[in-house]
């Protein structure tokens, strides 16, 4: 059984402010894309990379993997208009090198933070499911809100879990809900998971943790330096 993982570094970042999309972003003296792939590079049971990167970076990108030399990617991928394009592009890239049987992981190219434990328990978790989505339970209180100025109706926390990337799929699965979202016109979810859900798929839930940021605003970066001072351990279990 094969394990691809697909980093998804098509977002322009516009959040951020900058001209540079925020996977590109220096931290510690390396892009934050670097980052995030090395943690799949060190990690045994991932045979090859694929990443879906804006069609105006790809040049840059190929230019850091020289320098950085990160031997597991394999395939770079143009991104689409949506993330969820982005992923589908990645997906679907895959048909003719990957069996029914292998596995696939998605996760963010700006989330730099992501212990050992924690890819190795979704892997176990999708091995006996069929996927796994990183996952933590939500401990403050949650308002419906149907304008995002004012909410009335509280909803039950211990029925809400906050998901995160990675997640692993069974290729056959993922594949065939990113066909039948492609069948009807469907390029709005933000995230694989929620295809999966529409098409009445159930995901399962491995172990997440609190420090699984996503760079999204440029405070984050001096946040995601100090997280790096903490063993795997200490994040995962955080």
């Amino acid at each position: 059984m094969k394990h691809v993982a697909i980093i998804l570094a098509g977002g322009s970042g516009t959040r951020m402010g900058g001209a540079m999309p925020k996977q590109f972003l220096s931290l510690k003296d390396k892009p934050v894309i670097i980052h995030t792939l090395e943690k799949f590079q060190e990690n045994e049971n991932i045979d090859d990379i694929l990443i879906v990167c804006i069609k105006d970076w790809i040049e840059h990108l190929k230019e850091i993997l020289d320098e950085f030399k990160i031997p597991k990617v394999k395939y770079i991928v143009e991104g689409g208009a949506t993330g969820h394009d982005s992923s589908r592009n990645g997906i679907f890239f895959l048909k003719d090198k990957l069996s029914d049987d292998d596995q696939i992981i998605i996760h963010d190219a700006a989330r730099p933070i992501l212990p050992q434990q924690a890819i190795d328990e979704m892997l176990r978790v999708s091995h006996e499911k069929g996927n796994a989505s990183l996952a933590i339970p939500c401990h403050e209180t949650v308002l419906f809100t149907e304008d995002g100025l004012s909410g009335i109706k509280e909803l039950d926390r211990s029925s809400i879990m906050r998901v995160q990337t990675p997640q692993a799929y069974n290729y056959k699965l993922i594949r065939s809900v990113y066909e039948k979202a492609e069948a009807e016109d469907k390029h709005d979810f933000i995230y694989a998971d929620l295809v999966c859900t529409y098409y009445g798929e159930r995901i399962y839930f491995s172990k997440g943790f609190t420090n699984n940021i996503k760079i999204t605003r440029k405070e984050d970066i001096p946040l995601c330096k100090s997280l790096m001072k903490f063993s795997d351990e200490e994040l995962f279990n955080s």
